[in-house]
């Protein structure tokens, strides 16, 4: 599954990190970064949990 981040709404709450710390990762900016080869083969729920659970609504599954 491909993530995508919309930067602009990404306040760094942290929370996608938290669900699948292998594939997000929030920067120093405060804004995260999706490794796509880990998403790809990463646990489908963990990535939902993520998506689902962002506050700020910045993450979305793409095809």
């Amino acid at each position: 599954m491909r993530v995508v981040v919309d930067t602009d709404r990404c306040v760094g709450h942290g929370l996608c990190e938290a669900a699948a710390p292998e594939v997000f990762e929030v920067g120093d900016g405060g804004f995260v970064t999706v490794d796509d080869a880990a998403a790809a083969t990463a646990a489908e729920t963990a990535l939902r949990t993520a998506v689902n659970g962002c506050p700020s609504a910045a993450l979305r599954f793409a095809d």
